[in-house]
């Protein structure tokens, strides 16, 4: 009964949840700067736990302002480049392969006898620019600025207070413990935390790198706005296994928007396999060294069963059940080990831990 009202209230309140979730993942990669700064002495005097927590704050504002600060440029600078093609001499280059892939389309009824490619596209724009949509999209975006705003605020708010007091949420899930229990718990809540740091830290040093990686590559094969493609190319790699793919797609996107941009139509198959080249070189490399020292050494599990518990989760909650795969997995194996050690395959499974 108990277990079916807290899921209800888990789901009632999932935006809350979801925020306390992101404030206590920032809280951890924070807290060693809160050590750092709480080490530190004006004088005779340490500085303040209070303030070493407002320190540790502002510093990790400023990275996050820091890559906004450099990448926001970048994707308006693309946009002006994506409004700069001159579409109708790219109608003019295609018009060949646009006529071979109606005539493809049409012998397998995909297209009426008397449709066309262009009139699709036409009326799709049409109906993204009319009254109505422009409304709802004007709408959306009003909306969606309050939830960031709401949600900007909670969060910082919140991993304040976490990194201020570090044993804040400990208490409030002890409390929330029978007192037989109290010894297991605490020992979850200390490995959890271990764990948990480690994998989130080593994520980042990950999507740090594979940046770096792809930047690199783009840059010495001369790919124009290799930073932007980099930047979400190693971002995308947050999502385990389908994120590179999504990267690459969008790379090659940013990549050929901006060679059609300055009318070089026939670079672009050769810059295609360029862009897919770099990408998949750099997820090899992700792949053999990354990955292996990120996903299995910090949370101490085999790849094959990182694999298959990131499929799992795939396939209960898409993109995002991925994402959190491996953290629930990793808090799973701790709680099952404190309380289900009896059985082998719990044994077999956290004896790493």
């Amino acid at each position: 009964m108990l277990a079916a009202i807290a899921i209800y209230l888990i789901w009632r309140f999932s935006s809350i949840v979801i925020y306390v979730f992101i404030s206590a993942i920032l809280s951890l990669i924070g807290r060693p700067l809160v050590r750092l700064f709480s080490a530190l002495r004006i004088g005779k005097v340490h500085i303040p736990n209070s303030i070493s927590a407002l320190f540790a704050l502002l510093t990790v504002l400023l990275v996050i302002m820091g890559f906004f600060g450099i990448f926001v440029p970048l994707i308006a600078k693309q946009a002006a480049v994506i409004s700069s093609i001159d579409f109708n001499s790219l109608g003019q280059s295609i018009q060949g392969p646009i006529e071979h892939l109606e005539a493809f389309l049409k012998s397998y009824n995909v297209l009426g006898k008397q449709e066309t490619i262009k009139q699709l596209v036409t009326e799709q724009v049409e109906s993204l620019l009319d009254f109505a949509s422009f409304s709802n999209t004007v709408g959306s975006i009003v909306g969606v600025t309050g939830s960031i705003f709401i949600a900007t605020f909670s969060i910082l708010f919140l991993t304040y207070f976490f990194m201020k007091d570090y044993y804040l949420l400990d208490e409030f899930v002890e409390n929330l413990t029978p007192v037989k229990y109290q010894s297991e718990i605490r020992n979850i809540l200390l490995t959890s935390k271990h764990l948990l740091r480690r994998y989130f830290v080593g994520l980042l040093i990950e999507l740090s790198s594979m940046i770096t990686l792809l930047s690199i590559g783009l840059t010495i094969f001369d790919v124009k706005n290799a930073l932007l493609i980099g930047f979400f190319g190693g971002i995308m790699n947050v999502i385990p296994y389908l994120g590179p793919v999504i990267g690459a797609i969008v790379g090659v996107l940013l990549a050929v928007t901006t060679s059609l941009s300055y009318g070089e139509y026939s670079e672009i198959t050769p810059l295609i396999f360029i862009v897919l080249g770099v990408f998949a070189s750099a997820n090899l490399i992700d792949n053999i060294v990354l990955q292996p020292l990120i996903y299995s050494n910090s949370v101490k599990a085999h790849p094959v069963e990182i694999f298959l518990v990131i499929l799992i989760a795939g396939s209960m909650a898409g993109i995002p059940g991925m994402i959190l795969a491996i953290p629930s997995y990793t808090v799973l194996r701790i709680i099952a080990k404190e309380f289900l050690s009896q059985f082998r395959v719990v044994q077999k499974l956290t004896k790493n831990i």
